[in-house]
């Protein structure tokens, strides 16, 4: 069963993807679904010996194009709608071994044409209002297959977390007559005290903000809606400075660092407003707060949403250059 749900409580649908109860969890070592389909061996989701960079939709997704008529009847409260859309899985390399860190730079470069590229059709479809590239990576983040991947979900409306960011950016245009981004961008150059690092037209910094005590966020500095409105110069910046960011937060602590990370940008209902106060951006949300300690959800963050961050983010951005320059 999959179906969207009106909260009205919030204004927020909830998708509601019961068989996904029975997706892969955590296969036995000898087998992986996301490797290479080897000769005599069982089949995996991907019918090649070996390939670079492979995109499939998902088998258990939580939308998708042509989804099932709701379970329950709508109330005068809560509608209920079909969970139109697209969950796509991206393999960055048919080494299992590997995580985003290993890929190499050209790898790297390689995906960001990807995203470019699945951003722009699954956008196209009518159905869907926001595409959004993600990454979560290590168990403890959720993660249930260990072998280096991505995923793709094309969504029929703004998510919350978007939708809030692009309402601010739409009030502080309508104050300021500016990108919000473009303004934090700006003060962070100038200022200079959170940068982590810098590639050709991107910075990587830690917010003033940080929700999460090494959280940080890349943006290029000309104002760009999409990441299929980089020039090419950025889109080689990009692949540059994820390759560092992931490098730097492996070298923080000397183990492949858990994280999730997620692409913001505008949405692709058409509506041209969006393209003034969009700009996009990657955020780097890891779990941990030391070594052998995390950052949980708890009262405050869940119930409230309201977060309280463990570690002072000037100090974070310390702790991150020095372990970039190791």
């Amino acid at each position: 069963m999959t179906e969207r749900r009106f909260d009205p409580t919030t204004r927020a649908w909830i998708t509601f993807a019961t068989h996904r109860q029975n997706r892969t969890y955590k296969p036995q070592t000898d087998f992986c679904p996301l490797c290479p389909t080897k000769v005599d061996s069982e089949p995996t989701e991907i019918p090649f010996p070996e390939f670079e960079v492979v995109v499939f939709d998902n088998r258990f997704p939580s939308f998708s194009p042509n989804p099932p008529e709701p379970s329950v009847s709508p109330t005068p409260l809560s509608p209920v709608a079909p969970a139109s859309g697209r969950c796509e899985v991206i393999v960055y390399s048919d080494n299992h071994s590997l995580t985003l860190t290993d890929l190499g730079l050209s790898r790297i470069r390689m995906l960001v044409e990807v995203w470019i590229d699945r951003w722009k059709i699954l956008g196209s479809d009518p159905a869907i209002r926001y595409v959004m590239p993600f990454e979560n990576k290590g168990e403890i983040v959720g993660t249930t297959l260990s072998h280096p991947h991505g995923q793709i979900y094309g969504y029929p409306d703004i998510p919350p977390v978007p939708l809030r960011e692009l309402t601010a950016a739409l009030e502080h245009f309508e104050e300021k007559g500016t990108c919000i981004y473009c303004d934090v961008v700006e003060e962070e150059l100038r200022m200079d005290t959170l940068i982590v690092a810098q590639t050709q037209g991107w910075i990587a910094w830690v917010p003033r903000w940080a929700r999460f005590p090494y959280e940080v966020r890349l943006a290029p500095q000309q104002h760009r809606s999409s990441l299929a409105a980089l020039t090419e110069p950025e889109r080689d910046g990009l692949a540059e400075i994820l390759t560092q960011i992931t490098k730097t937060y492996d070298a923080l602590w000397g183990f492949s660092l858990p994280y999730i990370m997620a692409f913001h940008q505008s949405p692709t209902d058409g509506d041209p407003k969006w393209d003034r106060v969009s700009h996009l951006h990657v955020e780097f949300a890891p779990p941990h707060r030391t070594r052998d300690r995390l950052k949980y959800l708890a009262g405050s963050e869940l119930a409230g949403g309201s977060f309280i961050t463990d570690v002072q983010p000037e100090v974070a951005a310390e702790r991150l250059r020095a372990a970039r320059a190791k």
